[in-house]
């Protein structure tokens, strides 16, 4: 494992619906990142169909085995690229998957576990849950990877640093939401926050990618970045701008802080199954006394 990573995100606008325009920008996007000197890069959820496909989910959904995936899988032979779509299972399920590919092959796949379905999200109306978090080894070491929503449950990140994860790459889709004096939204606040919490209870770091522009009147906010595993933001990208934007990982870092911070050594996971094993049968009340 080299000793610094550059890691390029790729904040971009995609067109609702189409497929192979949004490939293309993938792809133009990568050959940036490469002449940037980038070891990976990462884009937003989704960010080759656009979010709001609800009824374009069966025109736009997609196998692994397709040639449109097969695309962006071949240019990963010199540049690892993490990448989002509507993917169909072979049992024609349809999942938000985001897709890790590295020396042209396909070397992880998460699909999108917690589908936010309330306010003005409906992805429990069209798509199917994943069935839990890997982790897989990458270029970045040990790395876990989160869909937007996956993010607002706690379990999540705890189950991928407990299962090693050193790095935590986390496409998203969020909207611009209560816009603050600042100028800030208060939705790109709380994931400010959210995750520099999130990185230094857990000793990782976090690659945040968020999409921009307006789709059906939804606006969404961008201001992608990477937190360090000590909580500190090394990039943050501009609200509301498609653009390129690199940061350097250094695998060290998470030892250290793991040293200096020793969250996770001490984190009883036997405790855990133990409480979760009386919750689930009834034994203890939820706000209730242990027995």
């Amino acid at each position: 494992m080299t000793q610094r990573i550059q890691v390029a995100l790729g904040q971009v606008r995609p067109v609702l619906g189409d497929v192979g325009r949004n490939v293309d920008k993938h792809l133009q996007y990568m050959a940036k990142a490469r002449e940037q000197g980038a070891d990976v890069i990462v884009f937003p959820e989704l960010g080759l169909t656009g979010y709001q496909v609800q009824d374009l989910t069966l025109e736009v959904a997609r196998p692994l085995s397709h040639p449109d995936i097969h695309r962006l899988v071949r240019e990963s032979r010199s540049l690892d690229v993490v990448f989002s779509f509507v993917e169909e299972s072979d049992a024609h399920l349809f999942h938000i998957s985001s897709v890790y590919a590295a020396e042209g092959e396909v070397r992880a796949v998460h699909r999108k576990v917690y589908l936010p379905t309330y306010g003005m999200f409906d992805e429990g109306r069209y798509f199917a849950a994943g069935g839990g978090f890997q982790v897989f080894t990458s270029r970045l070491g040990a790395t876990g990877m989160l869909v937007c929503e996956d993010a607002w449950h706690a379990t999540s990140p705890y189950l991928l640093a407990m299962g090693g994860a050193s790095v935590l790459i986390l496409p998203a889709a969020s909207p611009a939401r209560n816009v603050m004096e600042q100028g800030d939204f208060g939705s790109q606040a709380f994931w400010r926050q959210l995750l520099q919490v999130y990185a230094q209870l857990f000793g990782t770091y976090i690659v945040f990618v968020n999409r921009v522009g307006l789709e059906d009147g939804v606006n969404f906010f961008g201001g992608s970045g990477v937190v360090s595993p000590q909580g500190e933001w090394l990039v943050e990208a501009p609200a509301l701008e498609e653009g390129l934007y690199l940061a350097e990982v250094k695998p060290d870092a998470v030892r250290r802080a793991r040293y200096t911070t020793p969250l996770l050594r001490d984190e009883r996971a036997d405790l855990v199954w133990r409480q979760l094993g009386n919750l689930l049968d009834g034994r203890t009340p939820k706000g209730g006394l242990a027995r």
